[in-house]
């Protein structure tokens, strides 16, 4: 492993790679389950948007009294049109009139205004535990309704029902499914060693209504959604080992799936769900890529190489890993067909480090992590063409994972010593910091979209 070692502690990961390999290993875990509200929100920032952003009005909407718990709904969707980057929103306080009814809109006005659009949009209570939510869509060019769609919500749910509106402008218009619906999961971190926290967290897309999933006293590492949206799986140091375990976000039920001997780590969930592709050592210490049967326990091996493979990803269709290792003498990233698994295709090139591969949703690009220069950053290839777009511009950036409309990275970077979470758009064209008011961020992975 010397030789291993030595290229992969030079990279992003370095700190990790040396926790699995048991270099690091803390002492046993206390972890507890909680769904208290997680103490450190994420506050959003935006670094850079487009130079013509569409302007747009959000009018306030109709209130449901008491029923909506005076929940402003036009104000989420505000906010999460203008952090995409490609809105700028009318100032309520420059609004002559706040309509709730495309009837009542004069569309001329709202042009002269300056605005392109105007949304408008009323909640009613429908019966004594449910709540409609009805927006309109204007274009004050042709003073027409675009489009109108109605969500069931209640008290509960009703910031979800405004992203689901915010997703239905954003598609509306840019003519991509929006993705503020969404869910994300990362990793926090307190204190310093050797006595740090860590907390596993799920929360909205926007960083709002954070939940922690699983508290520790070790390291919590890789989590990866399931395709239903109901399943995190991750890696936990429990034991003095590393673990994965698979957990049901909702209730907590947990279940270790995979304790065996040496490494067991990088688990990624195949996309109908039944399998996970995962980095085991066996008794021998050599990493290698494997499947885990969800049902069964039953493993099959994918790899059997002496170099260090690791963090497979899978294809959309389920048919090929793209997974990351050293055989060509520095971190690369490759593809295998799992029918065929010795049919081994390089992929990237041009960097000496390129690692931590995730594919696009729709299986045409992958985000990684490449070196340029002295800096680690965040990159997307099209798999097609072999055109790599550096898209960061940090000095150690890490863990891509994809939005599942595919238009947004989501990764973990540096401000000074703390880490954070940023996006950039994969046009390179809207980045925006997510950063926590106590401890740092790190891992992050986007959720698939609500099935």
């Amino acid at each position: 492993m010397n030789r291993v070692m030595s290229q992969w502690m030079a990279g992003p990961w370095r700190q990790i790679v040396r926790q699995v390999c048991g270099c690091a290993l803390l002492a046993a875990v206390a972890a507890g389950l909680t769904s208290t509200v997680a103490r450190a929100d994420l506050q959003v920032l935006i670094t850079k948007g487009v130079t013509d952003p569409i302007p747009i009005a959000i009018v306030p909407f109709g209130r449901a009294v008491p029923a909506d718990g005076a929940f402003d709904v036009a104000a989420v969707v505000q906010h999460d049109l203008e952090s995409s980057g490609r809105f700028r929103a009318m100032q309520r306080r420059d609004m002559l009139t706040t309509p709730t009814s495309v009837n009542d809109v004069q569309a001329a006005d709202w042009k002269a205004a300056g605005n392109d659009y105007v949304v408008v949009g009323r909640v009613t209570s429908a019966s004594a535990s449910e709540l409609d939510v009805e927006c309109d869509l204007i274009n004050t060019q042709t003073g027409t309704r675009v489009a109108s769609q109605k969500f069931i919500a209640n008290s509960a749910s009703l910031r979800n029902a405004a992203h689901l509106v915010s997703d239905f402008i954003y598609g509306k218009i840019l003519g991509v499914r929006g993705a503020f619906a969404t869910r994300i999961a990362y990793v926090a971190v307190q204190g310093q060693p050797p006595s740090q926290h860590f907390q596993l967290i799920v929360a909205d897309a926007d960083g709002e209504n954070p939940k922690v999933i699983l508290e520790s006293a070790q390291p919590l590492m890789s989590p990866s959604w399931s395709p239903d949206e109901q399943w995190l799986a991750y890696v936990s140091f429990e034991n003095r080992l590393s673990s994965v375990y698979v957990q049901r976000v909702h209730t907590g039920e947990r279940q270790l799936v995979s304790a065996r001997v040496g490494v067991n780590g990088a688990p990624a969930y195949s996309p109908d769900g039944t399998h996970l592709a995962l980095t085991l050592s066996g008794a021998g210490g050599n990493l290698d890529i494997w499947l885990l049967d969800l049902s069964t326990q039953g493993l099959t091996r994918l790899t059997d190489d002496p170099a260090v493979d690791t963090e497979p990803a899978w294809s959309p269709d389920g048919k090929s890993v793209y997974f990351t290792s050293d055989r060509a003498g520095g971190p690369q990233i490759y593809k295998l067909d799992i029918a065929q698994p010795k049919r081994v295709e390089r992929i990237t090139f041009g960097s000496a480090y390129n690692a931590r591969p995730r594919v696009s949703p729709d299986g045409k690009k992958i985000a990684f992590v490449t070196r340029e220069g002295g800096n680690y950053r965040i990159a997307v290839q099209d798999l097609a063409s072999g055109t790599v777009s550096v898209l960061s511009h940090g000095s150690l950036d890490e863990s891509p994972s994809f939005a599942p409309n595919g238009a947004v990275i989501i990764y973990a970077g540096r401000e000074g010593q703390i880490g954070t979470l940023q996006t950039v758009s994969v046009d390179g064209l809207v980045t925006q910091r997510l950063r926590s008011d106590q401890g740092e961020v790190r891992e992050p992975v986007w959720g698939p979209f609500p099935r």
